[in-house]
């Protein structure tokens, strides 16, 4: 696996073998707070994955096991005069966008506190693993701020609304067991093992056909924020592009021959 390092973040770059890459926040002496170039530089490495043809699935965490990210490095904020705020703003959207909308499964490994932009990176991912020592939380009423990359939209659309809203209300951190109970967090392992185990999970999703998992993310994401009827012709516009593929007809050739089927992505 070929390894990237920017300036705030490494990427581990997939092999055709398990379709996985692995981006990792790297500022460990700031909790992994995110500053303007950590998020230019995620930009940019999305940007670079969305064509990676060997790319099936990512893993986003943190380095060290103390942080995944507690929010905006606000040492940097200190100061800023209002344009260069917007401006760091600005990019800052488009790191949660670019997540929501790269076209294979992302998953979040939080290896500690997921506070503000943090918590909303992963909510931005598609399913999220936690430490079982992970603390989230949302706390910028108590900067006199709201979320503004996706935390007041994405946590009650994953929460039961009443349980997003305390959340929201009082800027109160819950624990990875907490958020495993609500639905929040698919999976808590030990520190030590959450990385492995992630990658795990995120190679049982890779090893499956490719344009499914295009069409499952899309079908999934659109179909959720419309009515049911639409949803369903979202589904069938989806389904049909997969039935008429290549893939499918391997997938059936490798079924009945008892093989793996090797996927060609058409």
């Amino acid at each position: 696996m070929a390894v990237a390092t920017y300036e705030t973040i490494t990427l581990s770059r997939a092999d055709q073998n398990n379709g996985i890459a692995v981006l990792t926040l790297n500022r460990a002496d700031s909790m992994n707070a995110m500053n303007t170039k950590m998020a230019i530089e995620i930009i940019e490495a999305f940007r670079e994955l969305k064509y990676d043809d060997t790319v099936r699935a990512v893993v986003i965490t943190g380095s060290g096991t103390r942080s995944f990210c507690v929010g905006a490095d606000l040492k940097e904020r200190n100061g800023m005069s209002k344009k260069d705020w917007k401006k760091q703003h600005d990019y800052f959207e488009e790191v949660t966008e670019c997540i929501r909308q790269f076209p294979y499964p992302v998953i979040a490994a939080v290896n500690g506190y997921a506070l503000g932009g943090g918590l909303e990176i992963s909510l931005s991912c598609d399913l999220r693993t936690a430490s079982d020592h992970a603390e989230f939380g949302l706390p910028e009423a108590k900067l006199g701020l709201i979320p503004g990359i996706g935390g007041t939209q994405l946590l009650p659309r994953i929460l039961p609304i009443g349980i997003a809203k305390e959340i929201l209300y009082t800027g109160k951190r819950i624990s990875a067991e907490e958020g495993k109970q609500w639905g929040l967090i698919n999976h808590v392992y030990s520190a030590e093992n959450l990385l492995e185990e992630t990658t795990k999970l995120a190679e049982s999703i890779a090893k499956n056909a490719p344009l499914s998992l295009v069409a499952l993310k899309k079908a999934v994401n659109n179909g959720t924020e419309t009515d049911l009827s639409t949803g369903i012709v979202l589904e069938l516009e989806a389904y049909y592009k997969c039935a008429n593929s290549e893939d499918r007809m391997e997938g059936v050739c490798a079924f009945n021959e008892k093989r793996l089927p090797q996927w060609q992505g058409k």
